[in-house]
């Protein structure tokens, strides 16, 4: 059993302005998404620029946070954010939603695909093998937040976190199990996959498959939003219910894209 410290949720602070570790998480993953981007766009097989990279990545922070926030306001705690309107934008407190996330992501990548001439599948073929490492700082940020802990559990690694919430028993640190499937271990899948030419669509369709279902696999270990418990059969979550949809379309396109290439 490992009892967690009590993590200071802000970073460093100068004067009135504060950088919360939070906050600073997601800095980080968009910066390495930039920077993978760039290199891939630097290589000479790539019809990419540096500059429609770094336009990209721009206008992805936008949609991403936009769409991971107000996907949380709408799916997880409506009631509570109708009757303190003013939390909307406290997103240094938590409560993202990856769901929501990937619908802003996904209208960002067709409005570029419509700029640059490109389909929304290249875009996202493009796009989709950086955001695992950024899911993963994500992760980290939610572990230094002490939120999305796991279920109790009385294995050896099990933690406790230091909230009240948490019942200071052990729980798994499903958080931590996230960040390394959803995070390095479909960055390596995708990273290598990616690196020779695949047919449109595949690639972005791995995505969805493999974020899918890796995060259906955590979520039995990872405790259920207590304002929406189970929703189904004892066992399901919202988290695994808004996957499903992801894993079948992921199927669909990585079907669609083989069979076109053959």
């Amino acid at each position: 059993m490992i009892v967690l410290p009590r993590f200071d949720p802000i970073a460093f602070q100068i004067g009135p302005l504060k950088a919360n570790w939070y906050g600073l998480m997601y800095m980080v993953g968009f910066t390495i998404a930039w920077l993978l981007g760039r290199y891939r766009a630097a290589k000479p097989t790539n019809s990419w620029t540096l500059r429609q990279v770094d336009d990209l990545i721009t206008w992805l922070v936008v949609g991403l946070v936009l769409g991971a926030r107000i996907g949380y306001v709408v799916v997880y705690e409506p009631w509570y954010f109708m009757a303190h309107p003013l939390d909307i934008v406290a997103i240094w407190k938590g409560g993202m939603s990856f769901h929501g996330g990937a619908v802003g992501v996904a209208i960002v990548a067709w409005r570029f695909a419509k700029s640059t001439g490109r389909t929304t599948l290249d875009v996202g073929d493009f796009l989709t093998p950086l955001a695992p490492l950024g899911l993963l700082c994500g992760r980290i940020g939610n572990f230094i937040n002490g939120e999305l802990w796991g279920r109790p559990t009385d294995m050896p690694w099990g933690m406790v976190f230091p909230s009240v919430r948490a019942g200071m028993i052990p729980r798994h640190p499903s958080q931590l199990y996230e960040g390394a499937l959803e995070g390095l271990l479909l960055f390596i899948i995708l990273w290598v996959w990616s690196s020779k030419p695949r047919a449109r669509g595949t690639t972005t369709g791995l995505f969805l498959i493999g974020y899918g279902c890796f995060r259906a696999f955590v979520e039995f270990f990872r405790q259920p939003d207590p304002q929406l418990g189970f929703i189904a059969f004892g066992w399901l979550t919202m988290g695994q219910l808004l996957c499903l949809p992801m894993i079948l379309i992921g199927l669909a396109l990585f079907l669609w894209g083989r069979r076109l290439k053959a």
